[in-house]
């Protein structure tokens, strides 16, 4: 698959140039290659790239400065050290200085595969973040980043990013799955002093404990079957930037504890190590589910939730804010139909009416789904009342708000299967979760096909 985002590798050692370009090349990036500082900055003059992979210790100009003469030249690249396990304390010192990650050799392709997704993320975001913003100026709209609406419960949390964003202290996100925490999460990071470190977000319901606890604290070589070499966590990647716990209700007490005293220490070791790693990272946490109710169950630990509750945003679901509808159903449909290169203009007035007589139980990612379904079939230049008879499959199921979160998750759950036909991996796929979290839900909640 082809990828828009050019990449330059820097490296005096060609067999670092070779296989970092082979690898990225196969993951569908253009990319070039440069031997000396000096040729990187000849071969920028001619054409910029969107990232730069730049080795620390070269002969003649050395990574520092050539990061900052990339950095002068062109204030919006993304760079990223490559280094030895041995320099890693410059790595650390480069991304004081600018760069969002570093990587070590010899290379984890699993490693670099999260860095390039993180880079990736954070430019979408900033992409989107001026064509939004030019779309809606001058009109009673909002917009950031992908955050778009006019309600004034959507004007309420984006004034409170404001002013959570410039703190240091820990946030968490509360709302029904499908309203955009993890937006909110990345909004909170790009305003903030760590807006220049990595956005690090990590799925706690879709781990098991095990899993969750490699992911997070990394490992070293023979830690245990299987661990052929040391690897990075997500903590120590987080380092100097933001850590996002995404559905953190789901983690176990063991974890907890863990957690906490990462966040109370500022330090932690990695599986199978005793050498302590000093970090320092933005916490960002969000779930759906009640932790309160959680705590009274004894399934969730007071002192953790005071720890990662210090600053709380509560984002409305999508029936809460109808208002909001028509500004991201137009937001979407330009967005599907520039991709699919589809000749669809907008939206009939019948269908915004239906649009915003629908509940909404998968909120802002089910109204996504349904444009893009909605852009793919059309015909014409304007969605009509036709194409979206499908919603009436399980709109009358769905009308009356539900009185609890649980009775809110499983409307949800059971609108994504009904949709779905019930085909577990379909409707997995229209929540964003993967297969195995939405049978143990099925299971707890003992939703079965009629």
């Amino acid at each position: 698959m082809a990828r828009s985002m050019h990449i330059m590798v820097v490296d005096d050692e060609e067999t670092i140039c070779l296989a970092l370009s082979a690898w990225l090349t196969k993951e569908g990036y253009s990319v070039e290659t440069a031997a000396s500082g000096q040729e990187a900055l000849a071969r920028m003059a001619e054409k910029k790239s969107d990232l730069y992979l730049v080795d620390f210790k070269m002969p003649g100009m050395d990574g520092l400065q050539l990061l900052a003469e990339i950095r002068a030249r062109q204030p919006d690249a993304a760079l990223i050290m490559i280094t030895a396990h041995g320099s890693i304390g410059s790595a650390v010192e480069a991304m004081k200085r600018g760069a969002i990650d570093y990587l070590c050799k010899p290379f984890d392709p699993e490693e670099l595969s999260l860095i390039m997704e993180r880079v990736e993320a954070a430019r979408a975001i900033q992409q989107a973040e001026a064509p939004v913003a030019d779309h809606y100026a001058g009109t009673s709209q909002l917009s950031w980043g992908g955050i778009v609406g006019q309600s004034e419960a959507l004007r309420v949390v984006l004034n409170e990013i404001e002013e959570v964003a410039p703190t240091n202290a820990s946030v968490l996100i509360t709302g029904e799955t499908g309203t955009g925490k993890d937006l909110l999460a990345l909004a909170i990071h790009m305003r903030s002093e760590h807006a220049h470190g990595p956005f690090v977000a990590i799925n706690c319901g879709a781990q098991s404990e095990t899993l969750l606890e490699s992911e997070l604290f990394g490992h070293e070589q023979g830690a245990f079957t299987g661990a052929l070499k040391a690897r990075r966590g997500r903590l120590e990647m987080a380092n100097g930037g933001t850590l996002f716990l995404d559905e953190i209700g789901e983690i176990s007490p063991k974890m907890q504890v863990n957690l906490l005293r990462v966040l109370e220490e500022k330090k932690f070791c990695r599986l199978g190590g005793n050498q302590p790693i000093d970090i320092d990272f933005r916490l960002v946490s969000a779930t759906h589910r009640d932790l309160r109710q959680l705590l009274r169950e004894e399934q969730f630990r007071e002192d953790f939730f005071y720890r990662i509750n210090v600053l709380t945003i509560h984002i409305p679901p999508l029936r809460e804010r109808l208002e909001d509808v028509p500004v991201l159903a137009d937001f979407f449909l330009q967005k599907y139909a520039q991709e699919t290169g589809k000749p669809v203009e907008g939206l009939t007035p019948r269908a915004v009416e239906i649009l915003m007589g629908y509940n909404w139980p998968g909120n802002v990612r089910e109204l996504r789904n349904v444009i893009e379904r909605v852009v793919v079939i059309a015909r014409g230049r304007m969605i009509g009342a036709e194409e979206l008879r499908f919603l009436k499959t399980y709109d009358d199921s769905c009308r009356s708000a539900p009185a609890t979160l649980r009775e809110a998750e499983i409307l949800h759950l059971q609108g994504a299967l009904e949709a779905c036909d019930w085909n577990v991996t379909r409707a997995a796929k229209m929540l964003d979760i993967d297969r195995v979290t939405l049978t143990r839900k099925m299971k707890r909640f003992n939703l079965k096909r009629p």
